[in-house]
């Protein structure tokens, strides 16, 4: 009896150790673009949120006009057409109960020949989203990852 006592108690010892250590990868996925040496963070323009700038547009390109927190009819009239490949996923506060954000979901578009913008998505319902949140300037279109 005195065995299983120590062992039930040892164990239980290990597994709190185990738990408490502290994370290598600190739990936060990262996008290959947000660990890039080229990304910027810029507030947005009405200063309530960041976003990120990858790369640099070129100069007089309709990239180069858009701001972090147009809304998709702004980005579409400075454009001047709708995206060439789009497609939507789930962010990882999808999963945070009780969050009533609008960016549970993003949704990436590619413009040939400019690059890719991110918007969020909306809530879990579907509702709200469509703020810029991600302008990358890549002509070559490798940053549209579906």
């Amino acid at each position: 009896m005195q065995v299983l006592k120590l062992t039930l108690a040892t164990s239980i010892s290990l597994l709190c150790i185990a738990c408490a250590s502290p994370s290598r990868n600190n739990d936060v996925p990262q996008t290959p673009q947000a660990s890039s040496s080229k990304a910027r963070i810029v507030k947005s323009k009405d200063g309530t949120f960041t976003g990120e700038m990858v790369g640099k547009a070129a100069a007089g390109s309709k990239f180069a006009k858009l701001q972090i927190g147009m809304d998709m009819n702004e980005v579409q009239d400075i454009v001047g057409r709708g995206p060439d490949r789009m497609h939507t996923y789930e962010s990882g506060k999808r999963w945070i109960p009780f969050y009533f954000g609008n960016d549970a979901r993003r949704m990436q578009v590619l413009y040939k020949n400019e690059g890719c913008l991110i918007f969020t998505g909306g809530n879990v319902w579907g509702g709200a989203g469509g703020d810029l949140v991600q302008i990358e300037a890549d002509p070559s279109g490798k940053c549209y990852q579906p």
